[in-house]
């Protein structure tokens, strides 16, 4: 009991949660069918947490709701070696934490339903697609890690794959403070034995937080996908629409701050062999992706022959256009092979300005009263942007097999070439050697390495902020993991120790031939060590605890949270749910344009309340910083490098199947 009273304080938890079939309560699995979840976002082949050759972390929806999220990046404060928080540029757009490095460029592929998310032109998932609602998801898987072997660019120190639900039919509404409503649906029907439809739909909005600055940070998101499956063809869509406006830019708070963005999917997937033994699949996908953004760069205090605020952002479109093709053979001696074919076009095709001072004669922004706009309007062909109007054109292929040597220990080898064509060229091995001596303990010694191809705004950018650098070359991270899980009666550990290279890493720094201007270099090579923690503890059938720890014994390339631990508490009562959750950030400092930056360590408390008064009905209660916490997060290029934290949200939310 001793022990298991240490694993609860003082090792994170995590979720292991889940995944089982969907008429079963999370509360209702037994302590084993919780640690027996299936994924395979590791190695493409059907694996358990323990057996899979990367460190996993799966939410499962019931576990999703427990923790009174909204959006699914928040689920990252609840994943060993990740965080979420807010940034300087439409500062409501998430921003991305891994492994002590916080570089807001994309180190972390996100996908939904293993589509990649992120773009050529910013990299970053979270800019073009950052509200993600949870109504729509069914489960959420993490690889904390290098996953570049089997995904190519951005798997770099992570990867986040968001499944939607495709065998549900159920629909829910949601009202809250600061303006919170919300609708979703899902939709699932078996025309017959060979055809199956699906649609996930889902709306929200708020007016959001009013702040001292004068600002509220609202939301509003439209999210829609259609999927159809005859026989052996998959025909997938989906469209998202997402407006944060006002909070945060460079130049500070402005209620006349914008961000729009729209995404549009379609693909084509076709199984030509699918057997107990054999796979052979086809798919054609294509996306758009679409931004229009003004911030602010300077108040008209600040600016001495301009009566009015100066706002300028990007009005681009990028388009992404991929073809693969994927085998794998089981053979009798357990031996598997898993191997693939990518072919990507992308292209940046659009790069346009948005501006509200600017001299039309000349071409040329010019902040001063005679060139004042009117307010914030699009400038088609402005002819800085034209260089970011690049294509990237990749070939890849991939492979890996799989050796089971003894009943306890099993190899995975595997590696991954990718030809950026005209920007480089990378290899990515990965290997790993799993030991299992005994049915509760599992020993993992893990290498890989990953990768990440700048994109457009870092090679070709050209405005009043940024100056890309066209000589950039791909940045790279060589992963060692060792791993000791131990999965006892009721309870279990799992602990890593990872060291990380990174090398050729690209920074943003300021940019010598121009004030108050930044460019783009490979500058850093650095060593970043750490230990993630997770642990879970079935106190009773009806109460679990679970924690997570993370700790980094290196300095963070760029100041972010060196530790960070969370703990989540589920208590089960016949009808009744019971959710608490704390999230733990120790302090930051930093350097900033007119002073140092200093957050305190700070605690988030959150949780939710659900009641299942009929078979098909439930209605809950969930909520975010519960005690309205005000705090900062730290971020360089703000003037006073403080961004202002989510304040208290709460909301009531009731559901219906059917």
């Amino acid at each position: 009991m001793i022990l298991k009273q240490t694993a609860c304080l003082f090792l994170c938890v995590y979720t292991t949660p889940l995944l089982a079939s969907e008429a079963e309560d999370l509360f209702a699995l037994s302590f084993e069918d919780l640690l027996d979840v299936h994924v395979d976002i590791a190695s493409k082949t059907l694996e358990t947490l323990a057996s899979a050759p990367s460190t996993i972390t799966v939410f499962n929806r019931q576990k999703i709701a427990s923790l009174g999220v909204n959006n699914a990046f928040e689920l990252m404060n609840f994943v060993p070696g990740m965080q979420s928080t807010r940034g300087d540029w439409v500062g409501a757009v998430p921003k991305d934490h891994a492994r002590g490095v916080y570089l807001d460029s994309g180190n972390i592929l996100v996908m939904i339903n293993g589509e990649r998310l992120n773009e050529s032109s910013f990299g970053k998932a979270s800019v073009y697609i950052p509200y993600i609602p949870i109504g729509i998801i069914d489960k959420v898987e993490f690889i904390r890690g290098p996953g570049s072997a089997l995904y190519g660019s951005n798997a770099f120190l992570g990867v986040m794959n968001i499944v939607t639900k495709s065998q549900n039919n159920e629909m829910s509404l949601a009202v809250g403070n600061v303006g919170q409503t919300g609708a979703a649906f899902s939709v699932s029907h078996q025309v017959n034995q060979q055809t199956h439809l699906f649609a996930n739909g889902a709306y929200n909005q708020k007016s959001g937080k009013r702040y001292p600055q004068g600002v509220n940070d609202p939301l509003q998101s439209v999210y829609f996908e259609a999927g159809v499956d005859i026989n052996k063809l998959a025909l997938r869509a989906r469209y998202n629409q997402v407006e944060l406006n006002e909070f945060l830019n460079l130049g500070g708070y402005s209620d006349s701050n914008q961000h729009r963005s729209e995404n549009t999917f379609l693909s084509v997937g076709y199984d030509w062999l699918e057997t107990d033994t054999r796979t052979l699949a086809t798919k054609i996908a294509y996306a758009h992706h679409q931004i229009q953004s003004a911030g602010l760069i300077a108040p008209a205090v600040a600016l001495p022959n301009a009566s009015y605020d100066f706002f300028i952002g990007p009005d681009w479109h990028t388009t992404d256009l991929t073809v693969s093709v994927e085998a794998s053979q089981q053979f009798n001696n357990g031996w598997s092979i898993n191997s693939g074919l990518q072919y990507s076009h992308a292209e940046q095709h659009k790069a346009d300005l948005r501006v509200n001072y600017f001299d039309i004669n000349s071409g040329e922004i010019i902040v001063e009263d005679p060139f004042y706009q009117g307010g914030i309007v699009t400038i088609s062909n402005y002819a800085p942007f034209q260089s970011l109007q690049s294509t990237f054109e990749t070939r890849s292929i991939y492979g890996q097999i799989k050796v089971p040597f003894a009943e306890q220990l099993t190899l995975f080898l595997g590696a991954r070439y990718d030809d950026v064509k005209a920007i480089d060229s990378k290899l990515s091995p990965r290997i790993s050697a799993i030991y299992s001596p005994t049915r509760a303990h599992t020993f993992k010694l893990q290498y890989g390495e990953s990768f990440r191809t700048p994109v457009t705004n870092e090679l070709y950018s050209d405005d009043d902020v940024t100056k890309g650098n066209p000589n950039l070359k791909s940045e790279y991270v060589k992963t060692t993991e060792l791993v000791w899980r131990y999965e006892g009666q009721d309870w279990h550990i799992n602990s890593v120790l990872f060291y990380n290279q990174l090398v050729d890493f690209i920074n943003l720094v300021p940019n010598s031939a121009a004030n108050n201007q930044f460019t783009f270099e490979n500058q850093l090579d650095d060593i970043n060590r750490g230990v993630e923690l997770d642990s879970m503890i079935h106190i009773t059938s009806d109460l679990s605890v679970e924690a997570t720890y993370s700790e980094y014994f290196d300095t963070p390339i760029k100041p972010t949270f060196k530790r960070f631990a969370s703990v989540i508490a589920n208590y089960h009562h016949q009808q009744w749910v019971l959710s608490l959750n704390s999230v733990w950030r120790d302090a930051v400092s930093g350097p900033t344009m007119t002073s140092d930056f200093t957050q305190p360590a700070y605690f988030l408390l959150g949780g939710a309340v659900s009641w299942q008064f009929s078979a098909r009905s439930e209605i809950s209660f969930k909520a975010h910083n519960l005690l309205d916490k005000h705090y900062r997060v730290y971020d360089p290029r703000v003037t006073d490098g403080a961004v202002a934290g989510v304040g208290s949200e709460y909301s009531l939310h009731y559901q219906i199947k059917f």
